[in-house]
């Protein structure tokens, strides 16, 4: 039999609320609070005995944070004379450049390639040298690159219900907990995280690759010669590893200028912009706000930036391509 609803309030109603200041600030979360339980109240005579009260409370709340997000942007501002009629975003390049939303989340874009990138070289090399010629290594390349083949969406809900801070699996078993809904810092490096998860498998294929070409010749004639093991690795390996390395960085970088999916699935942009990378604020502006225009002019931006990255990094590829036949 199922407990009285004003019991389920007095337990979980202070978890709500800190969801809820969480999401929006302190000014709208107890209107968020009132409109989780109300929405609740409604179905609480349908909800199964054996659900997860908590979870089910916080995912309420997240919904109506969504809302009160939404509605705050189309709110309309009082102003003292009527304005000309004008688009709800920038009209020119010059106000696009001006526009100080999408600087910040060009920022927060490069925050998160500078975050990730790394990461993923580091990842797929190290683990790359560790499996080669190991027993099981094509196990552990399957396992590794299994994470790439599950859709984006399945994934982003296994790491929602296994991480979050509130009722995960995780955190319920380990005491551990990110607090990535409610800190900005917390936030960006969960999707980093997740991020790493998906890709890594790939940059390790791609490096494992590229060490099968390296000839045993050259590695033999320094282990002669008196080299280590980790010299061997680090003066020669490493070396013939670079346009490898190269790759890897142009698919990153496109990869990290384009990240939109696992934002929209696991934050939705916040807590408090943290995570509004410029492929999601993309997707407020035109897709939330109706701004059909700017979120074109943004595309566009996001097209020239990604192809002037991109044909620089080609360039350098180039250039130790020839460096490396000359030699």
């Amino acid at each position: 039999m199922k407990e009285p609803f004003e019991r389920v309030v007095s337990e979980h109603g202070p978890t709500v609320l800190r969801v809820c200041r969480a999401a929006l600030g302190a000014v709208d979360a107890d209107d968020a609070w009132s409109e989780t339980f109300l929405a609740a109240l409604r179905a609480w005579p349908e909800l199964p005995e054996d659900a997860n009260v908590r979870a089910w409370l916080i995912t309420i709340a997240h919904r109506k944070a969504i809302d009160v997000h939404r509605g705050t942007a189309r709110r309309p501002v009082p102003v003292d004379a009527v304005p000309e009629p004008r688009g709800a975003g920038p009209q020119g390049p010059e106000d696009a450049l001006a526009d100080d939303a999408l600087w910040r989340s060009l920022g927060t874009t490069v925050a998160f390639a500078a975050l990730a990138l790394p990461a993923f070289l580091v990842l797929s090399v190290v683990i790359a040298l560790a499996i080669d010629g190991v027993r099981f290594e094509r196990a552990i390349k399957a396992l590794l690159f299994a994470p790439g083949l599950v859709t984006v969406g399945g994934s982003a809900i296994a790491w929602y219900l296994l991480y979050n801070p509130d009722f995960g699996v995780v955190p319920e078993l380990t005491g551990l907990a990110l607090p990535w809904t409610s800190q900005p810092w917390a936030a960006l490096a969960y999707v980093v995280l997740f991020t790493l998860w998906q890709q890594t498998g790939y940059g390790v294929l791609v490096a494992s690759a590229s060490l099968r070409g390296i000839p045993l010749e050259v590695k033999e004639a320094a282990r002669v010669d008196g080299a280590r093991e980790g010299e061997v690795r680090r003066l020669i390996v490493l070396p013939m590893l670079r346009p490898t390395l190269l790759f890897l960085t142009v698919v990153g970088t496109v990869f990290s200028l384009q990240s939109y999916t696992a934002v929209y699935l696991l934050t939705r942009g916040g807590p408090f912009g943290s995570t509004r990378v410029l492929g999601y604020f993309l997707y407020e502006t035109a897709f939330e706000r109706f701004d059909l225009g700017y979120g074109a002019a943004i595309t566009l931006f996001v097209l020239v930036l990604t192809l002037a990255i991109a044909f620089v990094q080609a360039r350098l590829l180039d250039r130790r391509g020839a460096a490396g036949a000359t030699t």
